[in-house]
């Protein structure tokens, strides 16, 4: 480099620049803080990131608004920070020859993907061109004539400044304008249910299905008012597909996605014909006799009750009815949460021989957790109701409850079991507690007309001996007691077999199994 070179440089100035980022202040929070590297610029900090990312560009902004222009006597600011094109690549693809700047000098702008930091700073046109997503905000102006009367290189209309020490500007040629980075394009990706669906699933003909599917459910949210039908159908639809599409790649997710389609499109189907007078609430389609408007008003909510039958017949604690009813009404009271409210009129009026002993009996084995002693539990009341826990019941955190119900679906299971044992018969009676629960269990296990058993065929006493534990001799009395409390009508009792028909009275307590 000769002398005149040097002195050259030396009298040039360093590129500006200044950064502009966007931080997270601490964990567990929403907000960020937003830095500028200018020592007059104060920390700011906003309530979101998209509103921190607003403010940050609108910030930067303002800098290059106020920013004079770029400085034609300045070097690369890159260069100070050792970018990439300035320092000397010692990997297997080193550089021929050693980079050299050129073009007139630009303010440009980069930013990271992600949008955590934007940067401005003035360097060469031709560093600005070498460096990806840059962007030029400004240029600067046409040099003027040096004192000695040499002319400036020319640079072409618009360009102008310093030519450095590139080859190019000795030889009097211009340096070609940075050329836009193209935006990356993603090819668009189908989805349904918020899931991607491949492009190379096969058949072919499942993919067209779900594409379709997809945007047949975007277009019906999109419908003013709503078609019940119409969504029953995609429903139906979307069931079918999911299940092949779990047959082709074997996920058990979309199995189970496809379960769920199949409820709600039953759901949906029984809820439009409600609405269009088909049948009444609660009602079944096809029901001998007239339809029956029901507590429990939908197949789902049917499904969950028995779920807690089941669910307290294999893991009640102790032995007997009476702990199963006490069992399972807790359960009820418990199922979300594994925690609830009781009180004592909530106990005493199950028919139960010695309640208290019961309830120390279920502390003492670690099923129940109470605050206090069994006697505080039943005596109090509504208005200082006793805490209870279930530990059984409580969710961990890496494993959901043994339910799948919601928080709004448990009132309603326990309500329903509330409003059968409770049956105004059944106390005038003083129905014993297995008499209750007997009550309880028949009410689960009818078709829609209120005949006992799949098809009104009746109910297996080795299966019903699993929900209700009594010898035949006692269950032959359970069911006399029933049948005084007009819960029963055609009753009758063979070896394998209770058949019979629950009387209309009681039939809007009945939850219907499936045809």
């Amino acid at each position: 480099m000769t002398q005149a070179a040097v002195s050259e440089l030396d009298e040039r100035v360093p590129g500006r620049r200044w950064t502009v980022r966007l931080d997270a202040p601490g964990r567990g929070s929403a907000a960020v803080r937003i830095s500028c590297s200018r020592p007059a610029c104060a920390e700011q900090r906003l309530p979101s990131a998209a509103a921190g990312r607003a403010a940050a560009i609108a910030h930067l902004k303002a800098h290059l608004r106020a920013a004079p222009a770029p400085r034609p006597d300045a070097y690369c600011a890159c260069k100070l920070e050792g970018c990439h094109t300035h320092v000397p690549d010692t990997g297997r693809h080193t550089r021929a020859d050693p980079w050299r700047c050129g073009g007139p000098v630009v303010l440009v702008v980069i930013s990271d993907r992600e949008g955590r930091w934007w940067k401005a700073l003035e360097c060469c046109s031709r560093c600005a061109a070498a460096t990806p997503g840059a962007k030029t905000a400004a240029t600067s102006q046409p040099s003027s004539p040096q004192t000695t009367g040499a002319p400036t290189a020319g640079t072409g209309a618009g360009t102008g400044g310093p030519q450095f020490s590139d080859r190019q500007a000795a030889a009097g040629t211009t340096v070609p304008a940075p050329r836009p980075v193209p935006a990356r394009r993603r090819p668009p990706q189908a989805k349904i249910a918020q899931r991607v669906i491949p492009h190379d699933l096969r058949p072919v003909a499942l993919r067209d299905e779900l594409i379709e599917l997809g945007d047949l459910f975007r277009a019906y949210q999109q419908r003013d008012e709503p078609d019940l039908a119409l969504l029953a159908d995609l429903q139906e639809r979307k069931a079918r597909a999911f299940t092949q599409w779990a047959d082709v790649t074997c996920e058990g997710a979309l199995r189970w996605e496809a379960r769920r389609a199949e409820q709600a499109a039953a759901a949906t189907r029984l809820q439009h014909q409600q609405r269009t007078g088909g049948i009444p609430a609660g009602g079944i389609a096809g029901a001998d006799g007239p339809a029956v408007t029901r507590l429990l008003n939908v197949a789902p909510q049917w499904d969950h009750a028995r779920s807690v039958l089941a669910h307290v017949a294999d893991h009640s604690p102790l032995p007997g009815p009476e702990a199963r009813l006490l069992v399972l009404m807790l359960t009820l009271r418990t199922a979300h949460t594994g925690t609830g409210n009781l009180v004592g009129q909530d106990v005493t009026t199950l028919g139960l021989t010695d309640p208290e002993d019961l309830v120390e009996k279920l502390t003492g084995c670690g099923w129940l957790t109470l605050p206090g002693t069994s006697g505080d539990l039943l005596a109090s009341r509504p208005e200082n109701p006793t805490p209870i826990t279930v530990p059984s019941l409580v969710p961990r955190e890496d494993k959901e409850g043994p339910f799948t119900f919601g928080k709004k679906m448990r009132p309603k299971l326990s309500g329903w079991a509330q409003k059968v044992i409770s049956d105004k018969k059944l106390r005038k009676a003083k129905a014993t507690a297995a008499t209750r629960l007997l009550a309880l269990t028949l009410a689960t296990q009818t078709d829609a007309s209120g005949r006992l058993g799949p098809g009104g065929q009746g109910i297996a006493l080795t299966a019903l001996a699993a929900w209700v534990p009594v010898d035949p001799g006692e269950l032959r009395q359970l069911v006399g007691q029933l049948t005084q409390a007009d819960w029963f009508t055609d009753a009758a009792l063979t070896d394998t077999h209770l058949t019979g028909q629950l009387t209309e009275r009681v039939l809007p307590l009945t939850c219907p199994l499936r045809a």
